[in-house]
Formats: C-alpha cells, structure tokens, sequence
C-alpha cells in the first residue's frame, strides 16, 4: 500500500461533452517500476467491483504488458447523446475514423433523437468517405431499453430514413434473458442486427454466460473493469473458442474505453496489439478513440492518423498533473476508496 501511496496523483479532467452522465472524469494514477497505471472506476461503482480496476492499474505500473503483433490499432469515433446538428463537430475530433459508435437510449430524450444523431452521422461518414458502404455504424444503449423498445428502435435504425446497417447493437437490454429473447424477436422479423454484449460480460459471475446463452455475436472487453490486460486476452481467448463450440465460429472481440485518461488507454491499445486474430478474421475497429472527449488529458493525445492510434506506454506530464489535480477532499476520497480496494486484493 505504501508503494501505491507514493507514486498515486488523482486529477480531475473536464470533458468537452457530457458522456455518461458526468462532465469531469477524475482518475487515481499509479507510478510503479514498469510505468503508470490507472485506478478510475465510476463513483458508482462499489469496492468488489473496483477492485478489479486497481488489479489493472498495478499491472500496468508494476508489471507491463505482452508484446504487441501490431504497432496501429484502428479505432471507432464515439459519439455521445448529442443532438443531430453537433455531430459533424464530433466526428471532426476523429479524423480517417469510417467507424462511429453513437449512443443512443439516453435517459430523457426519444427515439426520435436517436434517429437523427445516428442518420447525421451516416450523413458525415459518407461524405468524408465518397462511399456510404465503407461507413460502419454501431449504436450502444448501455442496456437502456426493454426488449419491445428494442426490436422497435433497431428496426426504425436499420430501416427508417436517412438509415441503413448497424454492424452491431452494444448491450441494447440490460439482461442475459433479454438479449436472448431480443435476438429472437429481431430473427423472427428479418431484422439483421448482430447483438453486442459490454455488460452482460463484465458484470457477470461467468463472463462465458452470455454465449452460452446464444445471447450476443460480438462481445466488448475493457481492460479496467476485467483485472487488466492479460485477463482480458484470456477471456477473449475462452470467448471465442466457447462460440467454436456452440456455434463452429469464433466470437469476435472488440476493446474498448472505460472513458481512461491517457493511461488507462494505454493499457486498452496494449490489449488491442495484441489480441491475436485467427485466419481470414478482420479486427473490428476498437472503441480506443476516447481520448477526444477530454478538453484536457493528463499527456498530450496520440496522433489519430488514418482512423487508427499507434501503440505504446505513455509519460503524463507533471505539469499537467498538478494543474489538473484533484482538490483536497476528492483525492482523500479516492485515497480512502484505494486503500479499501486493495485491502479486497
């Protein structure tokens, strides 16, 4: 706990728009042997669940990562709950990205919102691409509708105006059950819509449940949440073959951001290099791009060039960290918060 302590900052980092409810993500960064690491689960989030993410955190610092089997990983544009007019300032954070991943289901607006963010940013994609059929739309509900409301809005998402494929829905029920019950409703109308499970893994008991179930065809793994990134290379290796079993077809995986500072990415992209990929598979464009929704990072960002960010450890400045610092009150919350999730280590 004392080597903790002594390399441990927390900082404060406003973001340029509301994501996921908050307007500052506050992070505890960890210096150790290896570099730096993160310890920065959602205030929400209880002690056995944050856990996990101080797991990955000291791996980070004191252990380091696999080698990578590629030095670019290609990434998605993340387009929060904004409304349609705002998404070509957006996507401008994320040039040469032809993959945008766009919330949809935000507590206090209607489908009607969700089709004209998902319809604008088709619109943008394909003028900056000169091809609508290179553009890749994904939509993330974070489990925000029933099975009914489902069905309805990725049936209006798929064939409304202005719409077309999704290549996947992110978590669109919140239940195993539901996203069982959802895959064969959409199946029974003709609705090609691939099912993406986030949640569904990272909060369960058994992370293979859910293709067990036949619940999702694409599964999400985020380094913090899952203990750190030789855990999630492992279980994206036991998701897959569970789908060779069921299915003849390995599940494919998708890395994506807890919404980390530019350490906590460092660890995603490490994740990303290197996950191997089995003959003829294409990697999907990861959810890594996150760095954008700062105004302020705790480095400076990493150069997305071609829709894709190189990989490597990163070195936060110290100027920034004390710019950013947390105030007096918050870093003892998380000091306290540190101390109770290592005692559960």
């Amino acid at each position: 706990m004392e080597e903790l302590l002594a390399g441990a900052a927390v900082v404060a980092l406003p973001l340029r728009v509301r994501f996921r409810g908050i307007e500052v993500r506050e992070a505890l960064l960890l210096r150790g042997p290896a570099g730096w690491g993160e310890f920065a689960p959602f205030a929400e989030y209880d002690d056995a669940t944050s856990a996990a993410w101080l797991a990955a955190g000291v791996e980070a610092a004191w252990a380091g990562w696999p080698e990578p089997l590629r030095q670019r990983v290609t990434v998605n544009a993340t387009v929060p709950a904004v409304p349609a007019e705002q998404v070509p300032e957006v996507l401008a954070r994320f040039p040469g990205c032809t993959t945008a991943k766009v919330k949809v289901a935000e507590r206090g607006q209607s489908l009607a919102d969700d089709l004209a963010r998902v319809a604008a940013v088709r619109e943008a994609l394909a003028a900056r691409t000169g091809d609508g059929a290179r553009v890749r739309v994904r939509v993330d509900a974070n489990g925000g509708w029933s099975v009914e409301d489902a069905a309805a809005a990725l049936t209006a998402l798929t064939a409304g105006r202005g719409q077309g494929p999704l290549q996947y829905a992110e978590q669109p029920c919140a239940s195993v059950a539901e996203l069982v019950a959802l895959r064969a409703r959409l199946a029974a109308a003709g609705v090609a819509v691939p099912i993406a499970a986030d949640e569904s893994i990272r909060r369960a008991s058994d992370p293979l449940a859910v293709v067990r179930a036949g619940a999702a065809d694409v599964a999400v793994l985020k380094v913090p949440p899952m203990g750190g990134v030789r855990a999630v290379l492992a279980l994206a290796e036991q998701l897959r073959a569970e789908g060779l079993r069921r299915t003849g077809t390995p599940v494919p995986v998708v890395l994506s951001s807890a919404l980390d500072t530019a350490v906590g990415l460092s660890a995603g992209l490490a994740a990303a290099a290197a996950l191997p990929l089995v003959s003829g598979e294409e990697q999907l464009a990861s959810g890594l791009g996150t760095g954008s929704l700062f105004a302020v990072d705790v480095a400076e960002p990493r150069e997305l060039a071609g829709g894709a960010l190189p990989v490597g450890p990163v070195e936060p400045d110290p100027e920034l960290l004390q710019r950013h610092a947390a105030p007096p009150e918050r870093r003892d919350w998380w000091l306290r918060r540190l101390r109770r999730c290592h005692a559960l280590l």
